[in-house]
């Protein structure tokens, strides 16, 4: 991969950085690396060099880079009818919308389709409140909910600050975080509790990622969801579970709600709906909620709602994730991987705690060898430059594995294909780049 000097970028990657805004970031930082081919977990760039998607791109690609069902179906479906107004339909979306009531929990019965994730959480918000007839929405500081304006004002991520102030009503409550929160998991229960009873009953929703994301992977206890579902329901609002990251057999379950036997009110995803071979978002809700649009208007819709290449890239990705029992095999596979991710806290000492479910795992870093004091803080988030936890990331590409890293945290999410033997090879990528971190531990 490129150092990001401007002489070494190819004819392509001069182009992409001239024309291209990149996200999240400084351009004067934007430096491109050409990906020319992707087969099974792995990719290559345009110098040949080949990569171990230890991450999924951005925890995403959870068929990996060679599912050869979902990409004949985008052909066939672009082939025959590429679009039509969302008035009318096709055998793609109904198809899709059929599926996603057999797949996800209890009463969740229909959905309404988007192009990302966080048009799926602009939907969900403006439905929790058309349906409830409130108007504020509680959220938790360690999250990722999108960039959009209501998205990113319901997200906890310290990106949202630039977009500030946002849509009224979004507020903030604490995490079920043991590692970086002065307030117990369940303690936040109660706080949450008492923040709604404070609130009064003006609450339209509690929004929550089952397991959280790119903030850590945070796994809550397991009695946490289904407590705050109910705190939820005593005071009048929905729970909203965003399953954009956490959906589709990555925690070794269909969605991080099963992992705790929960039925939420309104889930949303994207991501892995379609392995990410297509844009494709969706909001999926109860047959009550469902049953209150019959007769009051869902002022709410996009062009591109539930366009047939993206239902039928949908479609052909949960028939794979079904016939080829994926989601079974993560959650196997997960156990291998985290025991190997144990061994790597055995032997460096700059790994403060490995957490995380199925394939869906961090490793987050400390610097001193006995308090966990994380390298990356939030506030690099907003800041030039990289950290020891990049550094960390950039290591392990150089020894063939690419791996995602968030704040003080190397995340840990390939796609649901990757086996025991590709597992290790990562790891020993890891094993060589955590030789970063141990180094630059203080004394």
């Amino acid at each position: 991969m490129s150092d990001g000097s401007a002489a070494e970028l190819n004819e392509i990657e001069r182009l992409d950085k001239d024309h291209v805004l990149g996200t999240w970031s400084y351009q004067s930082e934007v430096s491109p690396t050409q990906i020319v081919d992707g087969d099974g977990v792995r990719f290559t760039d345009a110098d040949g060099n080949e990569f171990i998607d230890f991450s999924g791109q951005l925890m995403c690609s959870n068929l990996g880079h060679s599912a050869s069902r979902v990409s004949e179906a985008i052909a066939e479906q672009a082939a025959d009818v590429p679009y039509v107004a969302p008035n009318y339909t096709t055998e793609a979306r109904a198809r899709l919308g059929e599926k996603l009531a057999e797949v996800t929990p209890g009463n969740l019965s229909k959905t309404f389709f988007s192009t990302s994730g966080t048009e799926a959480i602009e939907a969900a918000i403006k439905i929790a409140k058309f349906y409830t007839g409130k108007d504020k929405v509680v959220s938790r500081y360690r999250s990722y909910h999108g960039a959009t304006y209501g998205s990113i004002s319901v997200t906890g991520d310290p990106r949202r600050l630039a977009a500030e102030p946002g849509m009224p009503g979004a507020i903030k409550a604490p995490d079920p975080y043991a590692y970086g929160s002065t307030m117990d998991p369940m303690e936040s229960l109660e706080y949450i509790d008492e923040m709604l009873m404070l609130e009064g009953d003006t609450v339209a929703a509690v929004l929550v990622e089952p397991v959280v994301g790119s903030n850590g992977i945070l796994v809550p206890p397991e009695e946490y969801l289904p407590r705050l579902k109910e705190i939820a329901h005593d005071h009048g609002a929905l729970l909203i579970c965003d399953e954009v990251m956490a959906g589709f057999g990555r925690t070794g379950e269909w969605f991080g709600s099963d992992v705790f036997g929960v039925t939420p009110d309104i889930m949303t995803m994207a991501k892995g709906l379609t392995g990410a071979y297509q844009p494709l978002g969706a909001t999926v809700v109860t047959d009550e909620i469902a049953a209150h649009f019959e007769d009051e208007m869902l002022t709410h819709g996009h062009t591109y709602a539930g366009h047939a290449v993206a239902c039928a890239a949908g479609v052909a990705a949960i028939e794979t994730y079904q016939e080829e029992n994926l989601i079974e095999r993560a959650s196997e596979t997960g156990e291998y991987l985290e025991a190997r991710l144990a061994d790597l806290a055995d032997a460096h000492p700059s790994v403060g705690d490995t957490r995380g479910v199925g394939l869906f795992r961090g490793i987050e870093l400390t610097k001193h060898p006995e308090k966990r004091v994380p390298f990356g803080e939030r506030a690099d988030k907003l800041a030039k430059g990289s950290t020891v936890v990049d550094e960390v990331a950039a290591a392990a590409g150089e020894h063939g594995t690419y791996v995602a890293n968030m704040i003080n945290t190397l995340i840990i999410a390939p796609p649901l294909t990757i086996t025991e033997a590709e597992i290790d090879e990562a790891i020993d990528a890891l094993d060589a780049a955590l030789e970063v971190s141990d180094d630059a531990m203080v004394a």
